[in-house]
């Protein structure tokens, strides 16, 4: 088959319509814990341990920092289109509490609403309290040190 003047260009322009919108795709992820609601119904508050729960969910995805009484099992799922940052589609945290003898004490399940959005404001950190100028840094405490009621200003020693 030979190609002619006129086919090349539409060959062309279509080859690079199909890279371009393969690039547009929808990107799914998942990140953490696979979720697998018959194995957490199975967990029960007095009956299970911990080594019941980590036979039947696994190592947690973390201990609790202040407590390892606390037993976290995190999941993900995001979508992201082309180079836009990725948005979390679904979120499951389930949090196992154990008593002091090491048996489940509570099985707690949330989900989306633990995401916090974090919005940066510029270049500058808002924050609360008075608002000083450059020379008000700089001479600000001229003055203070050594004024009565400020600490270091006292007698010296007699």
């Amino acid at each position: 088959m030979v190609m002619t003047k006129r086919a090349m260009p539409v060959i062309a322009a279509a080859v690079v319509a199909l890279i371009a919108t393969g690039g547009c795709t929808r990107i799914r992820a998942h990140q953490g814990y696979i979720v697998d609601n018959q194995l957490i119904e199975g967990i029960k508050p007095g009956v299970d341990n911990r080594e019941s729960v980590e036979g039947t969910l696994g190592r947690p995805t973390f201990v609790g920092q202040f407590d390892a009484a606390d037993w976290y099992y995190v999941s993900r799922s995001t979508k992201q289109l082309a180079f836009a940052n990725p948005k979390p589609a679904e979120q499951t945290i389930l949090h196992v509490r154990f008593d002091a003898a090491g048996n489940v004490a509570a099985v707690d399940r949330q989900g989306l609403e633990k995401i916090v959005s974090i919005h940066p404001d510029g270049n500058k950190t808002p924050t609360l309290g008075r608002e000083r100028g450059f020379f008000q840094e700089l001479f600000g405490n001229i003055g203070a040190v050594g004024a009565p009621g400020m600490g270091g200003g006292g007698q010296g020693p007699q």
